[in-house]
């Protein structure tokens, strides 16, 4: 007898992350009791198809599953997320009842990593401040004057957190010609080794590296982690990347420095989300800001809906779950 799967999630979510395609291939092996997302897990519609349901697919979005959602869903045994964090709709409940839970993170982790080597190499070449220079000048620009050390051979890169995110950015890095170190204090150098990086201090890699990028997970030990003392520690010239959460770094200090043209600033995320607009980050031309594009966006989104219907195709063979989220993990993970 075959797995019965549902969607839970707001229906804009569903568009945007599950074109029709990408659910095509759950069946036959599995039947999809609607393609049609459960929004509201306490009304009669929602409540016959989570009664008949074995494997939720969630988004973003998706209600709070908790005791009384449980106790609606006698059959459910496994949820799979179609996206990163899983910490705003798996409530305490499903960890009682040894539901199974899956995220879609590892999929997510691939765009964020294909931005951030980006703005790496063009950091490293200054092809930011460059254009800049000629779109300013409207002239001959003669690069080597200007950055008479821009190129990425042998420049030191930085990265802060062994996350799903920084690894992937470690393996995207490994064709270059690059001294790539990291920090992270659950990193063993065993683990370090196997990479292909050097396992250094924090206070080590800020002082040392000619980019730092930020892949730390936004949990209450992390905020301000890039502190004032640290960003003091960047050597001129340093470009400073931030694909993680704004709260993470003392943004004061960071434009502090700035403002005095020793560091450049790749953010894509800052705190609040959206600066006022007087902030000065905005108006530097040492600072690039996007807002928040690095992660699945447009196309993208779909190969997080394929990490979730890989996973119920696992499950639909008798496999393991690939990307399965255990509860201890979570004290260290966003």
């Amino acid at each position: 007898m075959s797995l019965n799967v549902a969607l839970a999630m707001p229906s804009h979510t569903a568009r945007a992350v599950f074109p029709p395609r990408s659910l095509d291939p759950l069946e036959p092996a599995l039947n999809l009791l609607s393609r049609e997302p459960i929004q509201d897990f306490h009304t009669p519609q929602g409540r016959a198809v989570l009664e008949q349901a074995d494997i939720l697919l969630t988004g973003w979005g998706c209600p709070m599953i908790d005791h009384a959602v449980l106790d609606a869903a006698p059959r459910l045994r496994y949820v799979l997320h179609a996206a990163g964090s899983v910490k705003h709709h798996i409530g305490d409940a499903c960890w009682e009842r040894g539901i199974q839970v899956s995220s879609a993170a590892d999929a997510n982790a691939i765009p964020v990593a294909e931005y951030t080597v980006a703005m790496i190499i063009l950091a490293n070449k200054r092809v930011l401040q460059i254009a800049r220079a000629l779109h300013t000048t409207r002239t001959d620009v003669l690069a080597e004057q200007l950055f008479p050390d821009m190129g990425n051979y042998r420049k030191r890169v930085g990265i802060i957190g062994a996350s799903k995110i920084g690894r992937h950015v470690i393996r995207l890095l490994a064709p270059y010609d690059l001294d790539v170190v990291v920090s992270d204090p659950y990193l063993s150098p065993e683990e370090a080794h196997a990479l292909g990086v050097g396992l250094v201090s924090l206070d080590h890699l800020m002082a040392s590296s000619d980019v730092v990028s930020l892949h730390a997970p936004s949990l209450p030990s992390t905020k301000n982690l890039i502190n004032a003392g640290l960003i003091a520690r960047m050597q001129p010239g340093t470009t400073f990347i931030n694909t993680a959460r704004g709260e993470l770094v003392d943004q004061d200090a960071l434009l502090a420095r700035v403002e005095q043209g020793e560091l450049y600033a790749i953010l894509d995320v800052t705190t609040p989300w959206v600066l006022p607009a007087g902030s000065r980050f905005y108006s530097h031309p040492n600072v690039l800001l996007t807002p928040h594009v690095a992660g699945s966006l447009g196309n993208e989104l779909e190969r997080m809906a394929a990490s979730a219907v890989g996973e119920a195709l696992r499950l639909s063979r008798g496999e393991q779950l690939r990307f399965q989220v255990k509860l201890e993990d979570l004290a260290y993970t966003a």
